[in-house]
């Protein structure tokens, strides 16, 4: 048994970053949108990453919390640790990210972050974080194509010129006719929208409803690796794969001052 309190975590650059994502993440991918990570260090090794950048369709987020500016909130993208860490690193290792962020970059006044119980868990280590939960939905996004490659419907979009459009065809038509044409389906399973306050005050202005935990088992949501679940066990990855950002140009992250973001966990 290990002492979560003896993590590190700071800043690291993305070509440490993303290679440990690659191996590590369940899906495999790096998320192209984000624009710092938090490395997560143990006896001296790297086991755990956090990649934070803007929303995928950045856009249609923002209004979840009224009078947010264009960069007054980041998605949390991906969520990577593996089996070496002990109990509990996952939710602290969260803890010092926040704490880093609300330092170094005050104008992040939340986080935004989906489960993917289509492929992982109902959102767990969100829940135990301090995350507020704003969305549960039958998945619409998470496409499995012909030969099993899973893909983001936006990266099926004519506007979108990705390597996955063009590799299947694309013809100009919307997604929807795109995934009808090619034999492609939605995964089964939920998608879950948690939202973290750094500024705490901005919990008043979410524009939807919080909804009870209570609601993932009363609606069927439960999920682990994307199957039923009796309870809930996993969780903490992102419902986004790689893929290009919104339709608005997306400004680079700006910290005020983070040297090399380090922070070691037992000091708060």
């Amino acid at each position: 048994m290990g002492d979560c309190k003896k993590l590190v975590v700071k800043v690291i650059p993305s070509r440490i970053a993303n290679p440990f994502v690659r191996r590590v993440h369940y899906s495999g991918r790096v998320a192209t949108t984000s624009q710092v990570h938090f490395g997560v260090f143990y006896n001296g090794g790297l086991h755990g990453v956090l990649s934070f950048g803007p929303s995928l369709d950045k856009s249609k987020t923002i209004g979840l919390v009224e009078g947010t500016a264009w960069n007054g909130f980041l998605e949390l993208n991906r969520l990577a640790f593996d089996d070496v860490l002990p109990r509990n690193s996952e939710s602290r290792a969260i803890s010092v990210c926040m704490k880093l962020l609300k330092r170094n970059a005050p104008h992040v006044e939340w986080i935004i972050s989906f489960a993917d119980g289509c492929q992982c868990g109902d959102g767990t280590i969100y829940r135990a974080s301090g995350f507020v939960l704003t969305g549960i939905r039958e998945n619409k996004s998470i496409v499995l194509m012909p030969n099993g490659e899973i893909v983001h419907k936006f990266q099926l979009r004519s506007t979108a010129n990705s390597a996955i459009y063009r590799k299947y065809g694309g013809r100009g038509e919307c997604e929807g006719a795109m995934i009808k044409r090619i034999g492609a389906k939605f995964l089964e399973g939920f998608q879950l929208r948690y939202i973290y306050f750094i500024n705490k005050s901005k919990r008043a202005d979410l524009t939807v409803p919080e909804i009870p935990f209570s609601e993932i088992a009363a609606r069927g949501a439960k999920m682990y690796l994307g199957k039923p679940s009796a309870g809930s066990v996993d969780g903490d990855t992102s419902a986004i794969p790689a893929g290009k950002g919104g339709s608005i140009p997306t400004p680079a992250l700006k910290l005020k001052r983070l040297p090399n973001g380090e922070a070691q966990t037992s000091k708060g």
